[in-house]
């Protein structure tokens, strides 16, 4: 597989996917690809690069003045029906089809445009283009897991509440950290943090005791400390 992967015919292949505009997706595609290897190792946590994306247009700031970069964002998100799901699995899928999109289109239409400024005054709209369309198409493929996530993030949090978690990530401290919660079923990974200086590490068991609204995340101590 090596040697197919180093041969000179891959080398056409490594030239769109390093050329613009191919090179724009495949940025964030390698980018997206890095985060879920991490994540997976517990190096991160799953929702490390999540923002909230308010479920109605009035949520966001009303006046041109109080409008911030994460209003921008998330208004472009709600527009394009992007909202309810993690938004490292929107820009994930996005990076996928915009990916596909663009490198076909390179592949067989751009050896007729000449190298230079002319590759990228065309190369830009097909950029806008591409994302465009893996907008849309994102939109479409995350509906039905918006129940998924919404049943996740709305699980009662009374019945969470004193039950023991195992630490996933590499650690847990007052910044950082993931845990699982065994419920019967798949289990849940719940966005975790310490209190005070206090910090635990992989595979440590800790007792989800205050739940915080605002950030989505649960304050856990030790088993030890709880049952004292």
């Amino acid at each position: 597989m090596f040697a197919i992967l180093l041969s000179d015919k891959m080398d056409p292949f490594y030239q769109n996917i390093a050329s613009f505009p191919t090179v724009f997706f495949t940025f964030f595609l390698a980018l997206s690809l890095c985060y879920w290897l991490f994540a997976v190792l517990g190096v991160v946590d799953l929702e490390f690069l999540d923002f909230d994306v308010p479920d109605v247009e009035g949520e966001l700031s009303s006046t041109k003045n109080s409008m911030t970069v994460g209003d921008v964002v998330a208004g472009l998100f709600l527009k394009f029906g992007l909202n309810g799901v993690p938004v490292t699995i929107v820009i994930s899928i996005m990076s996928l089809i915009g990916w596909f999109l663009c490198y076909f289109i390179v592949h067989y239409f751009f050896g007729m445009i000449p190298e230079g400024i002319l590759s990228y005054l065309v190369g830009l709209p097909v950029v806008l283009g591409c994302l465009y369309i893996s907008a849309m198409v994102t939109a479409f493929m995350i509906k039905p897991l918006r129940s998924l996530f919404k049943k996740s993030t709305s699980h009662s949090v009374k019945e969470v509440l004193g039950q023991t978690a195992v630490v996933r990530s590499l650690r847990v401290d007052n910044a950082f950290g993931e845990a699982f919660l065994a419920d019967g079923g798949a289990g849940l990974i719940l966005k975790v943090r310490t209190y005070g200086e206090t910090t635990f590490k992989k595979g440590d068991q800790v007792v989800l005791l205050e739940y915080l609204e605002d950030t989505h995340v649960y304050r856990v101590i030790s088993e030890e400390e709880f049952r004292n």
